[in-house]
């Protein structure tokens, strides 16, 4: 049983068929004027919420934050509409009984119903003599509610970008200077003396004769050898920096309309 008491808790919730499908969500309430219960719903359906359809509360029931039908999805999408006026016309409703079958349009009398509560009330707020409906409920006493938006601001943490090390080749020349040795012809002439003698007159008086030296040189040589140089990590670090949020917040105001005065605007200011 849906009954008064949790009217604000209806308000945007979302709305289920008898086979557990979702139709949409709770758009405007009406209420009985004989019961002061709620009586109506309608279910915003389509694209964005675009399309309304009225669906009866007596056999409904909230549990969750869901609102549960007692009639199938293209059921409540197919029933009668009212004229876009957000009134609850009394042919309208009595179509509306006929059509979900709960028979209790019969002994009502005729009358006209406005949603007291509606999830789009702030769509018609700056039209000139538009009234709004306090949401302290159909039973409050002589005062009513003011409230207001108040910023919350945080942070969450999402994925920046994404940073990567890579290695590849670089080939460049390298010049160095290197000793190199060889070994030259040299030509030593002595002259024949008394410590030599034996070796020079020991062979023919006449002769023609050659001696072959073999010459010797270094030659450069390269080899190349890898070596590690040093290791490269790659990681993170937080910074902190301070960056401006600006948002709109709104506020309610209660105005005084008094016929013996003029009016006036007496915003409520206590924190």
């Amino acid at each position: 049983m849906i009954d008064s008491s949790i009217i604000n808790d209806l308000i945007g919730a979302e709305v289920r068929g008898s086979d557990d499908t979702k139709i949409g969500t709770v758009g405007q309430i009406y209420i009985d004027n004989d019961t002061q219960q709620p009586s109506w719903v309608t279910v915003r359906t389509g694209l964005f919420g675009s399309s309304e359809s009225f669906a009866p509360l007596s056999d409904a029931s909230f549990e969750g934050g869901v609102v549960r039908l007692a009639y199938e999805k293209t059921f409540v999408k197919d029933a009668p509409r009212s004229a876009d006026d957000g009134e609850l016309r009394a042919d309208e409703e009595q179509a509306l009984y006929s059509y979900y079958g709960n028979g209790d349009g019969d002994d009502r009398p005729a009358r006209t119903e406005q949603p007291l509560y509606d999830q789009d009330a702030d769509r018609t707020a700056d039209a000139v003599g538009t009234e709004g409906y306090d949401t302290s409920g159909p039973t409050t006493d002589d005062a009513m509610t003011r409230s207001e938006e108040r910023l919350h601001v945080g942070t969450e943490r999402v994925e920046a970008g994404r940073a990567r090390l890579r290695k590849h080749i670089v080939t460049e020349q390298v010049t160095t200077t290197v000793p190199v040795r060889h070994e030259e012809v040299v030509v030593t002439r002595e002259p024949i003396t008394d410590a030599n003698a034996g070796d020079a007159l020991a062979g023919p008086d006449l002769s023609e004769e050659e001696h072959e030296v073999v010459l010797s040189a270094e030659r450069i040589v390269t080899a190349k050898e890898t070596v590690p140089v040093e290791r490269v990590a790659l990681g993170t670090e937080t910074v902190t920096e301070q960056r401006t949020v600006s948002e709109d917040i709104a506020h309610e105001e209660i105005e005084l309309i008094d016929p013996t005065t003029a009016p006036s605007t007496a915003p409520h200011r206590s924190r």
